[in-house]
């Protein structure tokens, strides 16, 4: 008897289609049982406050107004059950709907596009991460958020060396240490020393280091006003 998937997750999405296939995908990985396929936000809610999945998987826009019900389930659900990460998939690489919903805090919230759905291990890796409490923005929402950004003056970021902020951008673009110290010519060890300056200056605790780029990520796109 095969041994049993891992990671309860209740699954949100309006269009019966697209529910469905997302159903049938997470749970081909052997990884994933899906508790329960809702098609709203209050039926999402309901579902989760019943059976208390590891995990939720919702679309951004559902009934009753197709705006940003998936952000403010999200919100809900970190608050009433700290114990359920959630991944909101949207369609949108928008700046506003990012910051909208870590507004509170990333541990245990996720962010990638929608068209990722198809790509599973993307999908099961941001379900993993919000399993664990941490956090996970899409590579190509990073990419397009930092377009045309630079520096301000008057921003937590201004407290970085010149070091610190270059490691940080390239941390930003989606690098990992090794790559960033191929980049500036410099070693491994003095990206994760400027790493860990910078997530201090920034005022970030000591939670897993990912969980902590994340964060920093935010800093640096929340601060850095387009030019």
């Amino acid at each position: 008897m095969p041994e049993r998937p891992t990671t309860r997750v209740v699954l949100a999405e309006d269009h019966y289609l697209v529910r469905e296939g997302t159903r049938l995908l997470l749970e081909d990985s052997g990884e994933v049982e899906v508790v329960a396929a809702v098609g709203n936000a209050v039926e999402l809610l309901h579902a989760v406050g019943e059976l208390r999945p590891d995990a939720v998987v919702t679309d951004i826009r559902m009934p009753p107004g197709h705006r940003t019900e998936g952000i403010t389930a999200a919100h809900t659900i970190r608050a009433e059950h700290p114990g359920t990460g959630v991944v909101v998939l949207s369609q949108h690489a928008d700046e506003s709907y990012v910051f909208a919903l870590f507004r509170d805090g990333t541990a245990g919230l996720a962010y990638p596009l929608k068209e990722r759905v198809g790509d599973l291990d993307h999908l099961l890796g941001a379900i993993r991460e919000v399993r664990a409490g941490r956090s996970s923005i899409d590579p190509r929402v990073v990419d397009i958020l930092l377009r045309g950004h630079s520096r301000a003056a008057d921003s937590p970021l201004s407290r970085l060396t010149k070091r610190e902020y270059e490691v940080l951008r390239l941390m930003a673009q989606g690098h990992n240490n090794r790559a960033i110290a191929a980049a500036l010519v410099i070693a491994e060890s003095t990206v994760e020393k400027h790493g860990h300056s910078t997530f201090a200056k920034l005022g970030l605790g000591e939670e897993d280091t990912l969980h902590r780029r994340v964060s920093a990520v935010l800093t640096y796109l929340r601060h850095d006003p387009p030019t």
